[in-house]
């Protein structure tokens, strides 16, 4: 692990901040380091507000998308609403459907099979489109390269509208509109939403022709907050006001189908981490095992009884998703080294049999092993496909572009992405990746790196630095959880193992004459030697709030210790 102190702001900013908002000067760091520099940004960074929000007028194609939908109601056409069979793509195909049957009965939707179609717009949906007299279809979280797609389904007679996010190629497709903030001719004022996000501008245009506010939309928010989160897109501008508010309709008055998640874990009040360890991960398993449309029907379900029975069978289903990448991993694990590939400058595995559903998340996995560009491939019908995820800084996207003679297909972003080739360029490819990233890759991208806020003294944590760090939330990217270090600390001997295979760490830690403090250390069990003894030593932590009991009590979670 290298520990890094991220770069202190100029002195001036941090003066004039601390000063203006009544705060410590580290504080204010923390807010420089962010992008917050004056009273006007904190009030709303502090206070995230619907107002916050843009004219959703103000993205390209905005008017043609509306007023093609406004065409298919009057002319009583039948709407298709397409969506990815993840997060992103089964909440926004949920919120757009839902929202457009409030007041029109033709639409229907589709997700595509993951293992029989495969990412994005696919022939089989527009052949059932044209089989079903749909003559409009309105694509979710895909589409933008879709060319061929776009042009078979105007020879069909069926437009597309595109709301995606992800990067254009040179060439778009020729639908009735293309909502993109990515596209180079779109000047919308935050392009970094997510195709959930996308759908609910879409809405938000339409609800505008009805006299409708955005005040009246928020109950489509926890849909967005879900795909915010599980997308892992910037936690700024637009998102984290998406973000917070979807949150509250998920901790208040959630849709039965949320509901129903989160009644299965039986907790209380849910942050955005919970989000993306509890709700995500279940939505995302019904599309890995067995078909994304059984999320879009828990997610659109207004019955909270039925909306409990589909939960159930999602909460098996991300049991089987479990189990399954638990087994792939070990066998990839073995794999590497059983090939002598442990030194590489990537990962790249295969096997027939593994489950195609999993194996992004296994390539996840790896990289908590061998910390590199990883690609973990399967037999999918007569070619070989894969998930790739990549290490920080690293653009995985850019490295399979550079070795695209070699593919089929493929799509993605900086870090994760998926693709397809043909049986004979196996080889030939994983040769070449090897060879791109080795040339590529800055030496200390390969080591996993911890960012600092801010060193401190555990005498800096108090009730108020606590109070004010909650409202830093909702946390992702460009908005970490402030992680800090202190020196000099040390156990006040009541350092033990805890959990399986003795894993993770639990101490109480002090530092000088402070009161003591206690630290968990999720998969830090190996490093209790360092703590023993009276041993003083440097810890870098994120500050959690624990509630035992009716209790609330500051706890460290620890990230290393040194």
């Amino acid at each position: 692990m290298r520990w890094t102190i991220k770069p202190k702001p100029s002195e001036d900013k941090i003066k004039h901040l601390a000063q203006a908002l009544n705060v410590e000067d580290f504080v204010a760091t923390l807010l420089v380091q962010r992008g917050i520099e004056t009273f006007e940004d904190a009030k709303n960074f502090f206070r995230p507000s619907l107002d916050h929000l843009h004219d959703p007028y103000l993205m390209k194609d905005m008017e043609k998308a509306v007023a093609r939908i406004e065409l298919a109601i009057e002319n009583q056409e039948n709407i298709l609403v397409f969506g990815d069979y993840d997060v992103d793509g089964t909440t926004a195909v949920s919120l757009v459907s839902s929202y457009l049957k409030t007041y029109y009965p033709n639409v229907a939707t589709y997700i595509p099979d993951r293992y029989d179609e495969g990412y994005g717009i696919s022939f089989k949906g527009i052949d059932f489109a044209d089989d079903n007299g749909i003559s409009l279809i309105i694509a979710l979280d895909c589409g933008i390269k879709s060319i061929d797609h776009v042009a078979y389904a105007k020879e069909r007679n069926i437009d597309f509208i595109i709301c995606d996010h992800h990067r254009p190629g040179k060439i778009l497709p020729d639908a009735a509109a293309i909502l993109d903030p990515k596209r180079d001719d779109c000047n919308y004022p935050y392009d970094e939403l997510c195709g959930c996000g996308i759908g609910f501008k879409l809405i938000q245009a339409l609800g505008s022709n009805r006299g409708q506010t955005v005040e009246d939309l928020t109950s489509y928010l926890d849909l967005v907050a879900a795909a915010v989160a599980a997308d892992i897109v910037p936690m700024t501008g637009e998102n984290r006001v998406l973000a917070y508010f979807g949150l509250r309709v998920i901790n208040s008055d959630p849709r039965p189908g949320i509901k129903a998640l989160v009644h299965q874990v039986k907790k209380q009040t849910l942050d955005i981490t919970d989000v993306v360890f509890i709700i995500a991960p279940r939505i995302n398993a019904a599309g890995r095992i067995k078909h994304g449309n059984h999320a879009v029907e828990l997610l659109t379900e207004f019955d909270f009884e039925q909306a409990q029975q589909f939960a159930s069978e999602i909460e098996q289903y991300n049991s089987d998703r479990k189990d399954l990448d638990k087994q792939i991993t070990k066998e990839a694990l073995s794999q590497i080294i059983e090939n002598q590939e442990t030194e590489r400058f990537t990962s790249v595995v295969y096997q027939e049999d593994w489950h195609k559903g999993v194996i992004g998340i296994v390539a996840s996995r790896l990289i908590e092993t061998y910390y590199r560009p990883t690609l973990v491939f399967t037999k999918s019908g007569d070619k070989y496909a894969a998930s790739a995820r990549s290490v920080k800084g690293f653009d995985v996207y850019n490295a399979l572009e550079a070795c695209a003679q070699h593919l089929e297909q493929f799509g993605g972003h900086m870090y994760a992405a998926g693709m397809t080739l043909k049986e004979e360029n196996y080889s030939l490819f994983k040769e070449a990746f090897e060879k791109q990233v080795q040339e590529t890759i800055h030496p200390d991208m390969l080591i996993p790196e911890i960012e600092i806020d801010a060193e401190i003294d555990f005498a800096d944590i108090t009730p108020k630095l606590t109070r004010i760090l909650k409202q830093f939330e909702p946390f992702g990217p460009l908005n970490m959880t402030p992680v800090f270090l202190t020196k000099n600390i040390k156990d006040t001997g009541y350092a033990k193992k805890l959990g399986e295979d003795d894993a993770h760490l639990k101490l109480f830690v002090k530092q000088n004459s402070s009161e003591g403090i206690p630290a968990i250390g999720f998969g830090l069990g190996n490093k209790m030697e360092l703590t023993t003894n009276q041993k003083p030593f440097e810890a870098v932590y994120c500050i959690d709030e624990n509630e035992w009991n009716g209790k609330i009590s500051i706890q460290l979670r620890l990230k290393n210790i040194k």
